[in-house]
Parts: C-alpha cells; structure tokens; sequence
C-alpha cells in the first residue's frame, strides 16, 4: 500500500500534468478555429475548379492534342503517392521504416505557421517537373479530410491524370459544349485552357488537400488533449478518495494506540 507521502506526490504529479493538458487543449482549439476558417474559404473554391475542369474535361478526353495532366501517360504502372501527415511526423517516420526505399522526398515544417499557397504551390511544381521527367504515371494525394472535431476522414484524390478525365455518359456530345440547354464556346481553346488550368489546379488541390488535412490533426490534438484532462480529473479524484482514507486509517490507528496505552497503564 501507498504511503501517504507518494499519494500525495502523485497527485501533485497527475494535477501538474493536467493543467499541461488543459492548456495543450486551448493552444489546439485556437489553431482549429484559424484552420476551419481556411478550410471553409478554400473548400467552395477548389471543388468549384475541379467541376469546371471536369467539364472540359470530358469533351476533350480521347481527342487528339489532349494535354498530358488530363490523359496520362497511358500506362498505370508507377504510382506517385503524396502522404500528407501531422508535424510530428509520425507517418513519415512509420513510411520510412517499412518503404525507406521507394520514398523519393520528404518536407517537413510545411505550414508551420500557417499554411501558405506558396508551399502549395512548390511542391506541386515538384511534382509538375517529376512528370515531365516521365517519373510516375498516376500521382494521388492521400489526407484526412475534416468533418468535425470528433471525425476525420482519410481521403485518396487522384492528381494525375486528373480524376474526372473519364466522362460518365453513355453518348457522345457534340462538338460545342451543351450544358443545361446552354451552349458555350471557349475562347481560347479547351485545349489552351486545360494547358493553362491543369498545372493550377494541381497547386489548388494540394492547398485544399493540407489545410483539410491541418485542420483534421488540430481537430484530433483537441480532442485528445480534453480526454486526457479528463482523465486526469478522474485520476485525481481517485487519488485523493484513496489519500484520505488512507489517513483516516493512520489516524484510527494512532487513536487505537493512544488509547490502548491509556488503558494498559
């Protein structure tokens, strides 16, 4: 059985790491709230790209002069993976351990701060120059999309070729677009359009696809910093119930000596 000197020495310990917890759980919902602001001014963006990309792309899939971000190499044989992970790095360091060998870079301290277009933007150029070097044939980003503090949802987006190359319709459209008995013609080209926009559009959905992602870990560090508080709380009580009996049987004890003592003599 405990002494009362080590329950009390651990409680001490317990409540000093809940007031740590406590402020971890402040500092995480700060950063939340500034990321689910990013999230929700990007999000609307980003999906609104792909749909306008996804039009044009379905006229141009299959044609001659198609651009190579929409029609790919042909072949699916050599995968580029982009794993978004926490600052902790604990996916990097999981990767690294069972596929050291096929990992062809790594960045840390992206958005350390806050996340910025630019970092978007240079690590797509990364992988812009990696395919016009004929490094992969399909490029997937894979991240945690954020729903709620309390659920995160792991998410594969396909980069390249781009995901909605293929048109989901059973008969071929004409050759100026239709679209809810609309009629467009584009100036310049689809073609000089797809060119233009495909490269942005990579930038776009890596953005969107880390600030998802920094929001989910903020979302999860919050969470996980409450439990432990509350843990922490009821470790606490459980601590002192079993501190104070244990001194009430100390002193019931002194009190049955004194009195024993008393009636020896």
């Amino acid at each position: 059985m405990p002494s009362l000197k080590d329950l009390r020495v651990r409680i001490r310990s317990v409540r000093s790491t809940q007031k740590i917890t406590s402020a971890m759980k402040v500092v995480a919902a700060s950063r939340l709230r500034r990321a689910v602001e990013q999230v929700e001014a990007a999000r609307p963006y980003a999906e609104r790209m792909e749909s306008v990309l996804g039009s044009l792309a379905g006229r141009m899939s299959g044609l001659p002069g198609a651009p190579a971000l929409l029609v790919g190499t042909g072949k699916d044989e050599t995968h580029l993976l982009i794993v978004a992970t926490s600052d902790r790095r604990k996916g990097r360091d999981g990767l690294r351990r069972d596929y050291g060998q096929l990992i062809r870079d790594s960045l840390t301290d992206v958005g350390r701060r806050q996340l910025s277009f630019d970092e978007a933007r240079d690590i797509a150029e990364r992988v812009l120059v990696l395919h016009r070097e004929g490094g992969f044939d399909v490029c997937t980003i894979i991240y945690n999309r954020f729903r709620s503090v309390m659920t995160q949802i792991v998410t594969v987006h396909q980069l390249i070729p781009f995901a909605s190359a293929i048109p989901d319709r059973t008969e071929p459209e004409p050759e100026v677009g239709v679209r809810a008995g609309a009629v467009y013609e584009f100036e310049p080209s689809e073609e000089e359009i797809l060119a233009e926009l495909l490269p942005k559009n990579l930038a776009v959905q890596i953005y969107a696809a880390l600030i998802e992602n920094a929001a989910s870990e903020q979302g999860a560090r919050m969470t996980a910093m409450d439990n432990a508080t509350r843990n922490a709380g009821d470790m606490i009580d459980r601590l002192t119930l079993n501190y104070n009996r244990t001194r009430q049987a100390a002193i019931t004890k002194e009190l049955i000596e004194i009195i024993s003592g008393a009636e020896a003599l």
